[in-house]
């Protein structure tokens, strides 16, 4: 089976191509950033460059992976991007830019591949999102609002295309170990200890379970609603933050 993955360079979106190529399929891996690491540089494992804000090159690059590669089976959309600030810090380009990668992304290449599963009435969506879409977050309304939208829109897109056969679910991180999370602290180990322990006076709750989510936590969580185990499980969304949000 082939599958395409989104944001597949670095980080969650590189875990996902290698664990998807352990249960044995074919990954288109594609990433505005280039892909050299994603899979591995396996035979099971191809780079496309894609910027999922340009539709034309959304539309080519899914023609070309099934050209290539065969019909695409499995979509799991990992492409993101993070602006951290105030609201009224926040400039309109910076919204704009987060909810044209975030959620106009996973519009793009799910719809793209979403006409394609129905002809065939076969295949699995799986978009990550984060459970800041579920709770409110200090200094990322931009981020929180476009994951909550995507993730709602591959609810939205799972009733449609359920009588196709299409299953289409939401896997939700919490804090992981990737350049993202890293990128937000000033001291690595003490921005860990920070994450883990919460923070108060941003209204921010700890992890319970007591550390951050490593990449190949989350990428489990989507090998798992990617395949035929949850064959009966669709607009779901599977959090995986070790407790973070609560059960919220």
């Amino acid at each position: 089976m082939t599958a395409l993955v989104t944001g597949a360079g670095r980080g969650i979106g590189a875990a996902v191509v290698r664990a998807l190529v352990a249960d044995g399929h074919v990954v288109a891996a594609t990433d505005v950033i280039g892909v050299g690491a994603a899979g591995g540089r396996t035979s099971r494992v191809r780079m496309f460059g894609l910027d999922v804000r340009d539709s034309r090159a959304v539309r080519d690059v899914v023609a070309r992976v099934e050209d290539e590669l065969g019909p695409v089976d499995v979509l799991v959309n990992v492409a993101g991007v993070l602006r951290t600030g105030s609201v009224v810090d926040t400039s309109d380009a910076e919204w704009a830019e987060v909810f044209d990668v975030d959620a106009g992304g996973v519009f793009r290449v799910s719809r793209e591949v979403a006409r394609r599963m129905m002809a065939r009435r076969r295949g699995a969506v799986v978009t990550v999102a984060s459970n800041a879409a579920s709770v409110p977050r200090a200094h990322m309304a931009a981020y929180a609002a476009a994951k909550a939208a995507a993730a709602h829109f591959t609810r939205c897109l799972g009733v449609e295309l359920a009588p196709y056969g299409i299953r289409c679910n939401v896997v939700s991180p919490g804090s992981t170990d990737t350049a993202m999370q890293r990128g937000m602290w000033a001291d690595p180990v003490a921005g860990a200890a920070g994450v883990v322990a919460g923070s108060p006076e941003l209204f921010k709750l700890g992890i319970p379970l007591g550390r951050i989510a490593d990449p190949d936590d989350v990428a489990a969580a989507v090998a798992f609603l990617a395949s035929e185990r949850a064959r009966h499980i669709t607009m779901h969304t599977l959090t995986v933050d070790g407790g973070a949000s609560l059960g919220v």
